[in-house]
């Protein structure tokens, strides 16, 4: 029978309890700063607009090393779905269930649990510790970790390595680790005809049959080859949108939405240009409304990625997968500063559906796998 009452997963069903749907907190920074401070550590906490932030550190000397996540969770959706209530932590069959469990409130319980242990055992480390904390990860992402950064650059306060908690791993805890992400940039383009009646074709221009070319040939286009770290830049069309509802009129604009993962091969500003070029060599009439979601990092190997594979093999036994597949996350916003920035976190198979879970083992051994971490950069 699975022991439910250790340390970490004894503060992950605290936190799961506290219902922090984006940009909600909920109370989370609270506990977490209260366990800190009793190491030692200064909390700051930076409230912007909706969203509030935690910055909590111990030590004033370098490096660095910095714990990053989010307390916000995205909404449980259709509650009769749910086994158990999406807010009442339920231990089962080894796992805990519950919204957050693996996106990512497991996490930050074993971030703090795993700094306890590294404090009690190496209280003369050297550097400091940190840990940024937002509750605006899985929203609109404008006032959380970007604003913190901005400030601590504003006061030339670096961070040198940084683990960010989301769920990276595939099968089991550790399997795989972000070194890096693609970059993602996206498009409101909206294509200008000239309305009238489907009869008279003379007299209007079908922004309907004006885009399909120039939309084919962004769709075919060759961006890169990528690197050793990331695929080939992807265009993707995700929605388009024309038409008045009748059938007997061409409409006067399509708008189309797109979006590019890419590569540290080109920038924002090349994608950019290409598409304007590739619009322009169709003789469109158009305008786009652009949003740079975040540019492409990659952390190669050093300090930070050694120490954690490192730690890897040392508590599972196995060497790990460096990968810069998925999504984007604050790991964006960190990198550019010049921080060595990894993503490690327990399982993602069920991150952002109902009955979210993460088996109580994984947590665990995050813990050792965290502590690992820290005795490899800081003792």
């Amino acid at each position: 029978m699975t022991t439910t009452n250790t340390p970490v997963l004894t503060l992950a069903a605290d936190l799961i309890s506290r219902p922090s749907v984006t940009p909600e907190d909920a109370g989370c920074q609270q506990l977490m700063s209260e366990r800190l401070e009793k190491l030692g550590f200064l909390t700051e906490t930076m409230v912007f607009e909706d969203t509030t932030n935690m910055w909590c550190r111990k030590g004033d000397t370098g490096p660095v090393f910095c714990f990053a996540g989010h307390t916000d969770v995205v909404p449980a959706g259709n509650l009769a779905s749910w086994d158990t209530p999406p807010f009442e932590p339920t231990f089962k069959d080894g796992f805990l269930f519950g919204r957050g469990a693996a996106d990512m409130k497991g996490s930050l319980a074993a971030m703090v649990v795993a700094t306890e242990k590294f404090i009690v055992d190496y209280p003369n480390h050297k550097g400091s510790i940190a840990f940024l904390i937002t509750s605006d990860e899985e929203g609109p992402f404008i006032n959380g970790t970007t604003r913190v950064i901005d400030t601590l650059e504003a006061r030339n306060e670096k961070i040198d390595y940084c683990i960010v908690g989301e769920p990276s791993s595939t099968n089991e805890v550790g399997d795989i680790v972000k070194n890096g992400r693609r970059g993602s940039i996206s498009g409101e383009l909206t294509i200008f005809g000239k309305q009238g009646h489907v009869a008279y074709p003379q007299h209007v221009e079908n922004p309907i049959h004006l885009a399909m070319p120039a939309l084919a040939a962004l769709s075919q286009a060759h961006w890169d080859t990528g690197n050793s770290y990331f695929p080939e830049t992807s265009f993707q069309l995700s929605n388009i949108q024309s038409g008045t509802g009748a059938t007997n009129v061409v409409p006067g604009h399509l708008t189309a939405w797109f979006n590019l993962r890419y590569s540290t091969e080109l920038t924002d500003e090349k994608i950019v240009s290409k598409i304007d070029a590739i619009l322009t060599e169709h003789q469109l009439n158009y305008d786009i409304k652009w949003t740079f979601n975040g540019k492409p990092f990659i952390t190669e190997p050093g300090t930070l990625v050694d120490a954690t594979s490192n730690a890897i093999s040392t508590v599972k036994g196995f060497i790990t997968t460096l990968s810069t597949s998925g999504g984007t996350s604050d790991g964006r916003f960190i990198a550019p500063t010049g921080a060595q920035v990894v993503e490690l976190g327990p399982c993602n198979a069920t991150i952002h559906q109902v009955n979210e879970s993460v088996k109580c083992s994984d947590l665990e051994e995050l813990v050792d796998i965290y502590y690992h971490i820290l005795v490899n950069v800081l003792s």
